[in-house]
This record gives structure tokens, C-alpha cells and sequence, in this order.
């Protein structure tokens, strides 16, 4: 049985999907706003908060903010690229505001280091695991210290080739760490649903035997539930309370309701799942006696009568002789007269 254990949780086969609520920087660089999602995704029952841990200068080159420096989607992007990363960076004091409000809210606080230096951050905040980023997969520096601190990795696929899934793994694994998940990902805001391809999940366990989940970027909750249904033992979702909002990612992001669907949900679906082994439980085999069918005579008949096909029907209840011994009773002959719709017994019988 592929798991791993995040704090005191153990994720995996047979368990209840492990739900993470992905903040990122829908904070908008607003501490009330994080601790207002903190709250509303803590009352959603996710078992994580997570956020992403970046600066001004640990992301972006100082080209690259010179090739952006304007955007005609301005519900999404303000200003230039630094202006936006400067606004929305979690900083060092926010992580540890953030993480304290985690901890008062019973749910886990985690983060996704964009650099060596943020994760010496995060250690020291006592993170109980670790989450890549899939631009990242081809990092080893990052994976390196990551896998160094011995925590479990939770390791992202978007953008990357089987060969590329399969390198970081073997860096991680080489560098220290123990207990990896993978996450089939889609690193496209949304994705058309074409582009999603579920079934590259159980692809992943099989060529890996890691316990595999799915990060989701579609809209609404139905694709993430499907995942679930394919075995998909982490859920990341990102999370808002006004999808309406400023900002990079409260368009595609689960708001209260769909988040509270999701865990709820998925705990469900998780349960159905069940067994691959064919049984009937219980309560379904009391059933039998209402939802069957048995013998009963077509029309009345006298004593003596010898029974043909012809004279004998199939109607519920099941408590009597099964249809599927029809033929033990075709031929035999009736002790007394019988009633047209009379439910035979084999004391009837001769």
C-alpha cells in the first residue's frame, strides 16, 4: 500500500483524499484578506493551507520584469510584473503570521520554496512537508535542499516528461528524501478538458509505485472529484473567496462552497470506491427477500394438476422458490387446489 504521513495524517491507498486548500498569492499581499482565507478554508474541513514562497528577487529576472511591464487583462494583472511581485510576495513576517493562524485553525500550514533560502525559512516555521512547484522539477538545486531536510516532498508534474519525472525523483531520493508523492498536473489556467488526461495518474503509480494525486486547475469541482475516483490520494485546489476578485488566480480558483463540495465530496467518493473484490454486503442480501422474485402460479389449479411452464409465473417478494428452479417444479404435481397468483412452496408439491 503506497503512503506517506503529513504531520499526524497518513495519505494514501484506502484513505480519504488529503485536501489542499492552495492560497498561493490569492493573499494579494493582504494579511486580513490571508487570514480571512485561512479561516473560510479551515471551515471547508481541507486538511491544508498552502502558500508559495517567493520574493521580488528569488523568482523573476530583472529582464524579465523589463519584458513585462504592461498587460491588457487588467482584472488580473495591475501595473507591471515587479509592481504585481512585489505586491503579492509573502514575506518572511507574513509567513510567520500566516502559520501561526494555521496552527490556531487546526489545519496544516504549507508552502512551496522557490529557493534554498525559503525553505531554511520553512524550516524553521517547522513545516511537516514539502510541495514543488512544476517549473521547479528541473531544479535540482531546490530539489536537493528540499530532500535534505527529510521531510515528505509532495512533487508536481505539470510541463514534465516521464524521463524529467523520473530524474527529480531519483534527485530527491539521492539526497535524502524518504516518502514522495507525485502530482499529475496540468500547468495551463484553466486547461481545456481535453488537455487534462486523468488516466496519466494511474500511468504515474505504475511507472513510479509512488502515491500519486492531482493538482487542479480547471473550473468548478467535477474534474478534481474524478481524480478522486481514479485513486487520487492528494487533492490541491487553489482557493478564494470571491472569484471576482484582483489577482492572478481567483478566476480559477474553488470558492467556500465548491471547496466544502470538494472535501465532502471526495470523502465520499473515496468511500464508494470500496473493494476491487466482488462481494455482496449485509444489507444488500436482506434485500433478496423484498427485490427478488419467486413462483407463484399463473392461474388456479386442482389437485392433482402436473405443472407445465405455462403455468407458473415469477413476482416479488423473493422469500420463496427462485425463479432459477423453475425446472425442479415444471412436472411435479400440486397436493391441493391453488389460487391463481398463489405463492408456491414445495410443501404444495408432490
Amino acid at each position: 500500500m503506497k503512503t506517506l504521513t503529513i504531520g499526524d495524517r497518513r495519505v494514501g491507498t484506502g484513505r480519504a483524499p488529503y485536501v489542499i486548500a492552495e492560497i498561493g498569492s490569492n493573499h494579494n499581499g493582504d494579511m486580513d484578506l490571508c487570514m480571512r482565507l485561512i479561516d473560510e478554508a479551515a471551515s471547508c474541513g481541507v486538511d491544508a493551507v498552502k502558500f508559495q514562497s517567493w520574493s521580488s528577487t528569488s523568482l523573476v529576472s530583472r529582464g524579465e520584469y523589463a519584458r513585462n511591464t504592461t498587460y491588457s487583462d487588467t482584472k488580473k494583472h495591475f501595473g507591471t510584473l515587479e509592481q504585481m511581485v512585489d505586491a503579492y510576495q509573502f514575506t518572511p513576517e507574513m509567513h510567520h503570521r500566516a502559520a501561526a493562524h494555521c496552527r490556531a485553525k487546526g489545519v496544516t500550514f504549507m508552502s512551496t520554496p522557490f529557493s534554498p533560502e525559503e525553505v531554511d525559512l520553512l524550516e524553521e516555521l517547522g513545516v511537516s512537508a514539502y510541495k514543488v512547484a512544476s517549473m521547479d522539477i528541473n531544479h535540482p538545486v531546490l530539489l536537493e535542499a528540499i530532500a535534505r531536510t527529510g521531510k515528505p516532498v509532495i512533487l508536481s508534474t505539470g510541463m514534465a516528461t516521464l524521463g524529467e519525472v523520473e530524474k527529480a525523483i531519483s534527485i530527491l531520493k539521492q539526497s535524502g528524501a524518504t516518502s514522495i508523492a507525485l502530482l499529475h498536473c496540468v500547468s495551463i489556467y484553466p486547461p481545456d478538458p481535453d488537455d487534462v488526461n486523468l488516466l496519466n495518474m494511474p500511468t504515474l503509480e505504475r511507472a513510479f509505485g509512488l502515491p500519486v494525486g492531482f493538482s487542479d486547475h480547471t473550473m468548478g469541482v467535477a474534474v478534481p472529484l474524478a481524480a478522486v475516483a481514479l485513486g487520487a490520494c492528494i487533492i490541491e485546489k487553489h482557493f478564494t473567496i470571491d472569484k471576482g476578485m484582483e489577482g492572478w488566480d481567483h478566476a480559477i480558483s474553488a470558492d467556500v462552497q465548491e471547496m466544502k463540495s470538494l472535501v465532502n465530496d471526495g470523502r465520499l467518493v473515496q468511500r464508494a470506491l470500496g473493494s476491487y473484490e466482488r462481494t455482496v454486503s449485509a444489507a444488500e442480501t436482506q434485500k433478496r427477500a423484498k427485490f427478488r422474485r419467486r413462483i407463484v402460479i399463473r392461474h388456479a389449479v386442482p389437485a392433482g394438476h402436473v405443472l407445465s411452464l405455462a403455468d407458473i409465473d415469477y413476482k416479488r417478494p423473493g422469500n420463496g422458490i427462485d425463479p432459477d428452479l423453475h425446472r425442479q417444479v415444471v412436472g411435479r404435481t400440486v397436493l391441493r387446489d391453488l389460487e391463481d397468483d398463489h405463492e408456491l412452496e414445495w410443501s404444495d408439491l408432490g
